[in-house]
């Protein structure tokens, strides 16, 4: 079956420390898990029962092949995936802070993601598929940032509809200005959006749903704001309004924010296109916001992600 969605990134190997509450320095041990921001969305969409490919660049060595062997085993086409042996797949230390938020350091000097270039994109899937997704990570680095947005228009040239997930890594980038024009690049080029409340105050200045109005642009059709234990709100150019999720004690939130776009691009595909009706645009969110919710129960992203019949549990709740 060819895929519906194909998303374009970053695949790596998070390590998280084994206890939460503890800092990278005070962390006893670390637990690998499969992650990396694009790879999650895939696996999410998958486990959601939506047919999705992964594009990116891994190392030809052990954590190469683990994680496309985990993508694959997840139900993920991965024959869009390449392999290098010019550099290492990337690897990020994650520590979990005693509410469950995270800090990040990354090993990638530079790293596998960082040689993936337009040459390496197999533009017959994206033709193949209804969506492109993509996220800010892949932006901070030459390379993936060409092929990112390479498939982006690729994409919007075949009439399908662009994804995007402002995912702000600030380490990744030379400074926070060029973390600001690279992330809005890439927002230029999306028909939907997703940014938490942090990235809105890091484009913005402000934390306020409001503020998404300063980033709007004429081809964006939806743009959701997650918010946490708050829930999520939703955007059109004409309205908007807030929907609250479910209260959970997160364990490790690495990785709901791509839960939640997993859910949302999942809605839109049953939906057959971006809704424009607010009650219609409440179902989306709230089953954005359960998936997110219940991705923070487990360590790790892609461990953590739920599957469909998960989620219409919690819904039924």
């Amino acid at each position: 079956m060819m895929a519906q969605v194909v998303c374009v990134g970053d695949l790596l190997i998070d390590f998280v420390p084994t206890v939460t509450g503890t800092g990278l320095i005070d962390a006893p041990a670390f637990q690998k898990a499969p992650g990396g921001a694009a790879a999650n969305v895939a696996v999410g969409l998958a486990r959601l029962g939506v047919a999705s490919a992964f594009m990116g660049m891994v190392g030809d060595e052990p954590f190469g092949h683990f994680l496309a062997k985990t993508l694959a085993d997840a139900g993920v086409d991965t024959s869009p995936l390449r392999f290098t042996s010019a550099a290492r797949t990337a690897l990020a230390f994650v520590s979990l802070r005693a509410d469950g938020e995270r800090e990040f350091m990354f090993y990638r000097h530079p790293s596998a993601d960082m040689m993936f270039t337009p040459a390496d994109v197999e533009t017959a899937a994206i033709d193949a598929a209804r969506v492109l997704h993509f996220d800010s990570i892949s932006l901070a680095s030459p390379n993936p940032r060409a092929a990112s947005l390479f498939a982006a228009d690729r994409a919007r040239a075949a009439g399908h509809l662009v994804t995007y997930d402002v995912n702000l890594r600030l380490p990744l980038w030379p400074d926070a200005e060029a973390a600001r024009a690279g992330i809005l690049d890439g927002l230029a080029k999306a028909h939907v959006a997703k940014l938490s409340d942090d990235e809105l105050e890091f484009m913005t200045g402000s934390r306020e749903p409001e503020a998404v109005r300063r980033l709007w642009h004429d081809g964006l059709r939806l743009v959701t704001l997650s918010r946490g234990s708050a829930g999520s709100t939703w955007l059109t150019a004409t309205a908007q309004n807030d929907v609250p999720t479910w209260r959970v004690q997160a364990v490790d939130t690495t990785g709901a924010g791509d839960g939640f776009m997993a859910g949302l691009i999942s809605g839109i595909l049953g939906a057959f296109d971006v809704p424009t009706d607010p009650a219609q645009l409440d179902r989306l969110c709230r089953f954005a916001n359960a998936v997110g919710a219940l991705t923070t129960l487990e360590r790790g992203a892609i461990p953590a992600l739920p599957t469909r019949a998960a989620v219409e549990k919690l819904l039924e709740s």
